[in-house]
C-alpha cells in the first residue's frame, strides 16, 4: 500500500508541532499566572495606558474600575480578562460617567472581552463588573485610549509589534500544517480505496 498520505500527514503534525513551540517561545513564564495562564496585559506590552490590578471578585459581587480620557469623542478600547477563567464564568459590565448615567450593559462569557466605547467627553468613566457566576474570578482590566493613533501600532520596534508579527506566522504556520495535515489524510484514503479496488481484480 502506498504510504504517500501517512507521509504527508507527519509532515503535516511535525509543522503543526513547530508552530506551537514558536508560539511558547515567546511566552516567558514571567507572562504566566500560577496556573499557567497568560496574563494579557504583559503579553501586549504598552499597548494599553491603563492596566487594572488583578481584582477578585466574588460571586454576587460587583467591583467599579474607572478611567479618565484626556479628549472628548475619541475611541476607548478598553477589555476584561478573567485571568483563572472556568466554564460557566459571566460577568456584566455597566459603564457609566460620573454623573451616574448608564451608557451601555455588555456581558462577558469568555475568558477574554474586547470592546470599542467612542467617549463624548474629556471625563471619567466607571465600569462596574458584576460577577453572574457561582464562583470568585479574578479579574485585570485594561484601557487603551485613541488605539489606532497609539505608538504601539505605529511603532515597527515597540514591544507590542515585535509580538505580535512573530505570532502571526507562528499561526500562518500553524494553518499551513493543518492543510497539510488534511491532504496527506484525503491522498492515505483515496490511496486505501485504490488499493481495495484493485485487490477485487487479482
Amino acid at each position: 500500500m502506498k504510504k504517500r498520505g501517512i507521509v504527508i500527514g507527519i509532515i503535516g503534525i511535525v509543522i503543526s508541532a513547530a508552530s506551537f513551540s514558536m508560539v511558547f517561545s515567546f511566552f516567558p513564564q514571567s507572562q504566566m499566572g500560577l496556573d499557567g495562564n497568560f496574563i494579557l496585559p504583559e503579553l501586549l506590552e504598552d499597548m494599553f495606558d491603563d492596566v487594572s490590578v488583578e481584582t477578585e471578585i466574588m460571586a454576587g459581587q460587583s467591583s467599579v474600575f474607572s478611567f479618565s480620557t484626556s479628549n472628548s469623542n475619541v475611541p476607548l478600547l478598553w477589555g476584561v480578562q478573567i485571568i483563572d477563567y472556568k466554564e460557566d464564568d459571566n460577568l456584566s459590565i455597566e459603564i457609566s460617567n460620573i454623573f451616574g448615567d448608564s451608557l451601555g450593559v455588555f456581558e462577558q462569557q469568555g475568558p477574554v472581552f474586547f470592546e470599542i466605547f467612542l467617549a463624548p467627553n474629556s471625563e471619567v468613566y466607571n465600569f462596574e463588573i458584576t460577577n453572574q457566576g457561582s464562583r470568585t474570578v479574578l479579574a485585570v482590566m485594561m484601557f487603551a485610549e485613541d488605539p489606532d493613533n497609539s505608538e504601539a501600532f505605529s511603532n515597527p520596534n515597540s514591544p507590542l509589534m515585535t509580538t505580535l508579527v512573530p505570532l502571526a506566522i507562528a499561526g500562518i504556520i500553524l494553518i499551513i500544517g493543518i492543510i497539510v495535515v488534511i491532504a496527506g489524510a484525503i491522498i492515505a484514503a483515496f490511496d486505501w480505496k485504490k488499493g481495495q479496488d484493485e485487490s477485487r481484480y487479482l
